[in-house]
């Protein structure tokens, strides 16, 4: 199994619409990567590890595939679709990282 995560980072002047990336995007990402899509989870962030420090990453989505053959197959033919939307919910630019899940 592997996890794409897709990292929303904070900071000054950065913004995110949460209630479209729950009501949109996450729906456009599972229409569009279909049944190769094991699993989407969605973590907003609260805080860094300081008391009332600010959140390193806005959001959080982690996406879990069988293999990284399946999430490219998947993903390849929407990924211009994909990519269109984001500026619809944010000004960040997401940083995308590709684990192996080991438990």
């Amino acid at each position: 199994m592997i996890k794409v995560s897709v990292l929303y980072p904070n900071g000054e002047g950065k913004r995110f619409d949460m209630n479209y990336y729950l009501d949109k995007h996450v729906p456009l990402v599972q229409k569009k990567l279909g049944r190769a899509l094991k699993k989407a989870d969605v973590d907003q962030g609260l805080s860094g590890a300081e008391p009332g420090s600010q959140a390193i990453y806005l959001a959080m989505c982690h996406l879990y595939f069988e293999s990284v053959e399946e999430f490219q197959n998947a993903f390849g033919p929407n990924v211009g679709e994909l990519l269109a939307d984001i500026p619809n919910f944010t000004n960040t630019q997401p940083v995308i990282q590709i684990s192996e899940v080991k438990i």
